[in-house]
């Protein structure tokens, strides 16, 4: 008999599952707590619930994490996950511990369409929409692994950012449950503004996200004209600057921050000359009229063969830094971790049974050299 695995379920969702047992909301509750807040996958082992319920979640239900094909862990402590979500396809999370954090980044998608010049992911093209338990299974695993790693009970993840592969805005009716279980008090009680969902530009789901859950926002900009950014995010072309910036501003009155954090991928030669930072600056405070609040986060870009791309020299990075700085945005540098076991930004490509033909496509296209565009 084909039972529930119960990852796939937000607290509410869980009620509804118990109630359809004939069960009461507080027995849901137990039970989203055992499973998230540690990690039990045994129902004979919550010791707390009714027998009677128990029998009954071994009949209809289980908890089950996704199957790990391989672990990398870097030398700067960064680990890296590729996991099984079945068909041939992988997909892979990453951790990066700090001082004062730890971040999990995951996946949302077995490969991407959105289809980014400059993303591994996106070369290997799309197989499909991850599910919501697959979407929390790589929370579950890698908060209950890693606290039995470092032998420790309290809470290693402190942020999520779906970052992974995949444009989680794409995969909506998913996402949403999934970050209800991340910031719910039973569940892992992560706060809105440690998580952080990036998107390259999904105008209409920006503004459902603002209305359902609101979370910090990321968004991948990359180019500061509509006509260079068509080159590098294809998006661009169905929802341009003005409309995203637009949504950006709407999203704002919702937002735990009171910002949005542009990410920027600095190519040499493409983006990262000072007449681009120099519209830039007019992109976002514009004179006369309301730019938005944001920040910057530069991106050294992690080559790969395929993307015929290069990254920008250090000195020019801090050189375009300084120059939206001196403008008044903030902007920051993204320290590059992982990048010897490809887990750094832009290099997660797991592995995925392309259905939209992504990869001949973005082969043609490596064919057409990028050229400044002002």
């Amino acid at each position: 008999m084909t039972t529930t695995n119960l990852l796939e379920f937000d607290l509410d969702g869980l009620a509804v599952f118990c109630e359809r047992l004939g069960e009461k909301r507080f027995r849901a509750t137990q039970l989203f707590r055992w499973i998230h807040q540690r990690g039990a996958c045994d129902f004979d082992a919550m010791s707390d619930l009714a027998k009677s319920l128990r029998e009954k979640l071994r009949g209809c239900a289980h908890v089950q994490a996704l199957p790990v094909v391989s672990e990398h862990v870097s030398s700067d402590g960064t680990v890296k996950w590729l996991f099984d979500v079945g068909d041939g396809n992988a997909v892979e999370s990453v951790f990066i511990p700090e001082d004062d954090r730890g971040t999990l980044c995951i996946s949302s998608q077995a490969g991407c369409a959105v289809g980014c010049r400059f993303c591994s992911t996106g070369h290997q093209g799309f197989s499909r929409n991850l599910t919501t338990g697959e979407i929390i299974a790589q929370l579950w695993f890698a908060e209950h692994s890693l606290r039995k790693r470092l032998k420790v009970d309290e809470r290693v993840i402190s942020n999520v950012v779906m970052m992974g592969m995949g444009e989680p805005l794409q995969n909506y009716s998913a996402l949403v449950p999934a970050l209800r279980a991340m910031l719910d008090d039973h569940g892992y009680g992560l706060s809105r503004r440690r998580v952080t969902v990036s998107t390259s530009g999904v105008v209409p789901m920006i503004d459902r996200l603002g209305n359902d859950c609101p979370v910090a926002l990321a968004v991948s900009l990359h180019a500061p004209n509509d006509a260079l950014r068509d080159t590098l995010v294809p998006l661009n072309r169905k929802y341009p600057l003005t409309e995203l910036l637009e949504a950006c501003n709407r999203y704002l009155e919702h937002a735990p921050r009171d910002f949005i954090t542009f990410e920027y991928c600095m190519l040499d030669g493409v983006n990262d000359q000072p007449e681009h930072a120099e519209e830039l600056i007019r992109l976002v405070k514009p004179v006369g009229r309301a730019g938005v609040r944001c920040k910057f986060n530069l991106i050294p870009f992690n080559p790969f063969p395929a993307s015929g791309l290069l990254r920008s020299p250090q000195n020019r990075v801090l050189e375009f830094a300084k120059m939206l700085g001196d403008a008044g945005i903030v902007t920051t540098v993204r320290k590059t971790r992982g990048d010897d076991i490809d887990a750094a930004c832009g290099q997660l490509a797991g592995d995925v049974k392309d259905r939209t033909r992504a990869a001949e496509r973005m082969a043609k296209q490596r064919t057409i050299p990028l050229k400044p565009v002002f």
